[in-house]
């Protein structure tokens, strides 16, 4: 059987975890579905809501962001990790996050899954590798995947992969109440139209209902992946929790790269994953960012000086800012903090050098 179809033996913990889900989405089926029929008849959409629920599950769109260059424990970038390991692995076992840094016994990442899963992954004996891997439901076909705001690339995971994932939608760390699985994702779908009616969808300012629908099921129609406009979402998305781990080469249908890694050591090591595991390599437009337009308002005063210093000391005169120099600062914060001694803890310039790169996604152009 090719790898791609092989299916996948779940744990206990995992079948737990997808079991409960599936068991609060069903309970609370009927007033999503309720909610459901209400925007799409005030939104003069014309479709039932059973279409819509088709083209969410049956698109699949299921990605996982990442920062390739960014260091696990041992030294190696997450790039090299994944090409000798062959797998993409949760925070509990890489110890690195692009999100909060929270994922040990008793830590807040812990009490999240403890409170989403139904205490699956806190039964004894569980180890860290059964936990899942988050990602996104990338719905509209975001060229920088569902979740940039954890990283520069991402990985397009293969439509079987739905089966064994869960979503939620927001970010796990709001405490959100919205959850389903592919078979039961109506409350998921209600959350996400009750959000659009405020005026943005999925990071797209100035989305209603009508148009979050049309394009859905175009979507769906579509079957080429094509660069277009990033979406930017970082912190308006579904995000999906995949049980039972990511196999590159059983997982994944294509490596999606940030321009910035062409011809980079880093980019190299992609495009040999991609070659060994018989996967597409695409690249998205990418994000750049003259150094003197990083300003204080988006993400606090501690930005932009330390945009200037990363720029000085790891870029090149008159080129912008972007994923792969803010990768060559954070490769430094872990392996010379004497370096950044005098910013403080190396905790905050790590913290710092993420908000840097969310900065860089929200206002950064695509690179020429």
């Amino acid at each position: 059987m090719p790898a791609a179809t092989r299916p996948v033996a779940l744990t206990p913990a995992q079948s737990a975890a997808l079991r409960h889900v599936r068991a609060v989405a069903l309970r609370d089926r009927s007033t999503a579905l309720a909610t459901i029929a209400r925007h799409l008849a005030g939104s003069g959409a014309g479709h039932h809501p059973e279409q819509l629920i088709a083209a969410i599950t049956g698109a699949g769109g299921l990605t996982v962001n990442f920062h390739p260059d960014r260091l696990i424990a041992g030294g190696r970038t997450v790039a090299e990790a994944l090409a000798e390991e062959g797998s993409y692995r949760s925070q509990f076992v890489t110890g690195i996050s692009n999100g909060g840094l929270t994922a040990y016994p008793g830590g807040d990442r812990d009490r999240w899954e403890e409170a989403m899963f139904g205490g699956a992954y806190q039964a004894p004996g569980v180890r860290p590798a059964e936990r899942p891997v988050y990602g996104g439901l990338n719905l509209l076909d975001h060229p920088d995947g569902a979740c940039p705001r954890f990283g520069s690339c991402h990985l397009r995971l293969r439509p079987e992969v739905l089966a064994r994932t869960t979503f939620c939608f927001g970010d796990s760390h709001l405490g959100p109440k919205d959850f389903g699985t592919v078979d039961v994702a109506e409350p998921v779908l209600a959350a996400l139209l009750e959000a659009t009616a405020t005026g943005v969808s999925l990071g797209v300012a100035g989305m209603d209902t009508a148009r979050l629908v049309a394009t859905v099921l175009r979507r769906r129609e579509r079957q080429a992946w094509a660069p277009g406009s990033a979406g930017r979402a970082l912190d308006d998305y579904v995000e999906a929790q995949v049980h039972g781990g990511i196999e590159l080469a059983r997982d994944v249908e294509a490596i999606v790269v940030d321009p910035s890694f062409r011809d980079t050591d880093t980019g190299r090591v992609l495009a040999r994953i991609a070659h060994r595991c018989g996967i597409e390599l695409l690249f998205h437009s990418g994000f750049a960012l003259p150094v003197e337009d990083v300003g204080p308002d988006f993400r606090g005063p501690a930005i932009p000086a330390l945009a200037a210093r990363v720029h000085a000391e790891f870029g090149t005169p008159g080129a912008p800012v972007d994923a792969a120099l803010i990768g060559r600062a954070a490769a430094s914060v872990v392996r010379e903090p004497q370096r950044w001694a005098d910013r403080g803890p190396t905790a905050d310039t790590l913290q710092h050098l993420k908000q840097l790169w969310h900065v860089l996604v929200w206002f950064g152009a695509p690179r020429a």
